[in-house]
């Protein structure tokens, strides 16, 4: 943006105002040379905390909250942690399906993140477990490869989150926009309900990616079945009826629309079960469980795939991109439900990235497929009253139980039932209510938004998301190339015209060249005598700008214009006198309007 004005000096502008308002630094500031930090005693300082009791509180949250626990919260988190487990028992085994895994791995990724979250998890209401992103992210690999792989992408997985946490890189997921995120969780949601429609249908087919799942549809179409469509259906209809009445009833509505996936799943096992009494089988069912628990063990560093034996290094070549894919999203994740649930305090994004990396290598000790942050059952968990991560203990040992008692139940539970959970939960993960928002708040924005959810239903899940994060990256980098430029007239009281012009930003490489051309441009078109370049908003500039810079100074006088580098921070000042000091000394001044008078009128500039 550009401002143009011609002034006198009893008629001061607000950009010459802020132009004018007097000098930063004194002559007696000479010393400009940069040091570069000491590293022993910044390495001593970090690593010496380490061992401090302060930072070992602080990665065990439990330690802070364990103490103050008092016995009226054991009831809430208990009954928080039911209803929690009693939604992911029938979750989990849809989304082991999903994923292309025998239905227990989906119990089994369902209960270690919990007991692991309750250590060093910081938020109360959070839930670590098998998601319907995550199983829709190894489905590929599973399908091809084999459960080991799965259960290695977990440890994988874990050890980047616990990286990252380790190393304070939580805030890469700043550099996720709202619009990106909106786009990927909508493309998801629509993914996996495209996905379930075969099961939903009785068809056949093991398709999960948005086009392949629908094309699987119309070419089996014909093929589908009455009773698992009714079945899938009405189990929809009455998912969507249950939930609405969460504010109804009282404490009746409000439990039976929290387990309203238990009901639903318990509702169609024993509508089969009572069919295979008499002999009749209507529906596909999930099928045979294995019991027990798992088996603790080192997670698959090596695995047979078509007889032929594939070392830790082959494996993860195979993994690809989702190694780190994986990753990213189970942050993006749970730092979203960490902030849903915040209610605007702060959050220790470094924790939750350790609690999350410990939950998935400790899960993959006992086959767990990745997990992360579920929204679904977080809600149930706030809405349930917990009070504590201790909640989580419960939901495990509801897992454990119905693992070692419930697996004859199991086999039962038609498809279609678990199909429907899963698209009456997709409904409300469509966050097209965000597209609306940002068009009306940045029209702009909604580019990414359109481009992310796009790719992610054409291309896949973890295609869509880098190329939504690359344009986002390619819109501010853009946003950062072109500084707005506030320009000014100036008529001194001796009688000299100046043009002001003033960068609203920090100059690096990126920007510098527009910033030329501009300038460059307007002395042109107002032959000016004098330019006056006002640095008191830019806080940084980097070697190349400050080069191109005096490039710019240089061009100037090849014109025949005196320049002037006005009240320029004293850390950028430093930067160009580090680069030519004999050229840029005589060139920045500091000062008001009477000062920039004399410097103007008296001294003879280059």
């Amino acid at each position: 943006m550009k401002k143009s004005s011609t002034m006198a000096e009893t008629n001061e502008k607000p950009l010459l105002k802020s132009v004018f308002r007097g000098p930063e630094n004194t002559d007696g500031e000479d010393d400009c040379s940069e040091k570069f930090p000491p590293v022993g005693p910044l390495l001593a300082t970090k690593l010496g905390g380490f061992c401090s009791r302060k930072l070992l509180i602080k990665r065990l949250p439990i330690l802070q909250w364990l103490p103050e626990y008092e016995a009226r919260f054991l009831v809430e988190d208990v009954v928080a942690g039911l209803s929690v487990g009693l939604t992911v028992i029938p979750q989990g085994i849809a989304f082991a399906v999903m994923a292309n895994l025998e239905p227990q791995y989906g119990l089994y990724s369902a209960f270690m993140g919990c007991f692991v979250y309750c250590l060093f998890g910081s938020c109360k209401d959070l839930t670590i477990g098998p998601t319907a992103i995550m199983a829709l992210m190894v489905q590929v690999y599973v399908g091809s490869l084999g459960a080991d792989f799965a259960v290695l992408l977990t440890f994988i997985t874990g050890c980047i989150i616990l990286a990252f946490g380790l190393l304070n890189l939580g805030f890469l997921v700043q550099f996720i926009s709202m619009p990106v995120t909106a786009g990927f969780t909508s493309a998801a949601a629509i993914t996996i309900a495209s996905g379930q429609v075969k099961s939903l249908l009785g068809l056949p087919g093991r398709s999960n990616e948005f086009v392949e799942s629908w094309i699987n549809v119309s070419k089996h179409i014909g093929e589908a079945k009455l009773w698992d469509t009714v079945l899938g259906i009405a189990t929809i209809a009455i998912l969507l009826l249950l939930r609405s009445l969460r504010s109804k009833w009282s404490l009746v509505g409000k439990y039976l629309a929290l387990s309203r996936n238990a009901v639903v799943v318990i509702g169609g096992a024993a509508l089969a079960y009572y069919f295979s009494t008499v002999g009749s089988h209507p529906f596909s069912l999930t099928g045979t469980v294995t019991p027990g628990l798992p088996p603790v063990k080192l997670p698959p560093f090596s695995t047979t795939l078509h007889n032929q034996t594939l070392e830790f290094s082959e494996m993860t070549s195979k993994l690809g991109s989702s190694i780190i894919a994986l990753p990213l999203i189970a942050i993006l994740e749970t730092i979203a439900i960490v902030k849903a649930f915040s209610k605007g305090k702060s959050i220790d994004a470094t924790q939750e990235l350790v609690a999350l990396g410990m939950c998935n290598i400790f899960g993959s000790f006992v086959s767990s497929m990745p997990i992360t942050g579920s929204f679904t059952r977080s809600a149930v968990n706030n809405n349930s009253g917990v009070r504590t991560p201790l909640s989580g203990l419960a939901t495990g040992v509801l897992v454990l139980l119905s693992l070692g008692l419930l697996t004859d139940t199991f086999y039962f539970i038609p498809k279609a039932v678990l199909a429907g959970v899963m698209i009456a939960a997709m409904f409300f993960m469509v966050e097209f209510h965000a597209a609306v928002e940002i068009w009306r708040t940045k029209k702009v924005d909604i580019i990414p938004f359109v481009v992310t959810l796009g790719s992610c239903l054409v291309l896949g899940l973890e295609y869509g998301m880098l190329i939504g994060i690359g344009l986002n990256i390619c819109f501010v980098l853009y946003m950062t190339s072109r500084p707005s430029i506030d320009q000014a007239m100036l008529r001194t009281s001796s009688g000299i015209e100046a043009m002001v012009v003033k960068p609203d930003q920090s100059l690096i490489y990126s920007s510098i060249e527009y910033l030329k051309r501009e300038i460059v441009k307007m002395a042109d078109k107002t032959q000016v005598a004098t330019v006056i370049i006002d640095g008191s908003s830019v806080s940084y500039i980097d070697s190349t700008a400050a080069k191109i810079l005096e490039s710019v100074v240089e061009e100037l006088v090849l014109r025949g214009r005196a320049v002037v580098l006005w009240n320029w921070k004293r850390s950028v000042k430093c930067t160009l006198i580090r680069l030519n000091k004999a050229y840029f000394s005589p060139l920045i001044k500091y000062g008001g309007l009477d000062q920039l008078d004399k410097e103007i009128s008296n001294e003879s500039l280059p």
